[in-house]
């Protein structure tokens, strides 16, 4: 996908971070756009910004995490504009919980929205992608879908998960020669309020240390995946240190795991908590 206009472009979790500046950018290179959000007053507010760029535009109140409604949802975006041409599964949220001390409803709430909302948004619109003749497909997967680190497990789970699931996609496409893009987006620290939404982020100062170390804003981001999808990159870095963060396991093999534990550690002395260590 060399050009966006006139393209119609679905994104997931638009009303907010990443999924808000890709609309807008999109919307200023002149997709039509298709957005999705639980929380509906958010979602207006990024719907009222593509509109102020021109862009033609209809939200939708979306669960990802709801097989059945997803499947509706790609129906009704068809109904609406008669295909679909870009799906960015963005949808997300996070967890900070050590494995001993986690509940199993969080880390089903985290496996169902991160990993299943990406697969609900997969397998309702790839049809329409292989049909577009053009068509790609974005997953957010993140920088903890490179390497694991404490107190994430559910999160690492979830995002190595869509990174295993993206790569035998994209393998799949070019199998079968269908015109089908496929890329995965693994973001280092952006500022978005994913982190500060997080169930268990009060412990140990995380929400501050978060916002003193991210260093990408999300406009910054979205004009990177877009890069990404016109060059039809297999995987997208976001920000330089996760370029840093995907050398890590590269360059030391599971020696990483030591780096991160003493770095957490001294994260720690200085206030910038990883939960309650």
């Amino acid at each position: 996908m060399r050009r966006f206009a006139g393209k119609v472009a679905v994104i997931t979790g638009a009303g907010s971070g990443i999924g808000r500046a890709l609309s807008v950018e999109l919307a200023r290179r002149g997709a039509r756009l298709a957005l999705s959000d639980v929380d509906v007053v958010t979602l207006a507010e990024t719907a009222a910004l593509c509109e102020k760029e021109g862009a033609e535009v209809r939200h939708y109140e979306l669960d990802v995490a709801d097989r059945s409604a997803v499947l509706a949802h790609a129906g009704t975006v068809v109904g609406d504009f008669g295909g679909a041409d870009l799906v960015v599964n963005n949808a997300g949220v996070a967890l900070v919980a050590p494995v001993a001390r986690m509940s199993w409803e969080d880390l089903e709430w985290v496996m169902s929205i991160d990993y299943w909302g990406v697969v609900h948004g997969t397998k309702a619109f790839l049809p329409h992608l292989i049909a577009s003749g053009d068509g790609h497909l974005v997953t957010i997967s993140s920088v903890f879908g490179l390497v694991g680190v404490p107190t994430q497990s559910a999160y690492n789970s979830a995002k190595f998960a869509v990174r295993g699931f993206t790569e035998a996609l994209r393998q799949e496409m070019l199998l079968e020669r269908h015109r089908v893009g496929v890329t995965c987006v693994h973001p280092g620290g952006i500022r978005t309020d994913i982190v500060r939404n997080a169930r268990g982020a009060d412990s140990g100062g995380l929400r501050d240390g978060f916002d003193r170390i991210a260093r990408t804003t999300p406009e910054r981001a979205a004009e990177i995946i877009l890069r990404g999808v016109e060059r039809n990159r297999p995987r997208v870095l976001v920000g330089a240190d996760a370029y840093l963060i995907d050398a890590l396991p590269r360059l030391l093999g599971p020696l990483y795991q030591r780096l991160i534990v003493a770095g957490v550690r001294i994260a720690n002395r200085f206030g910038i908590g990883l939960g309650p260590y």
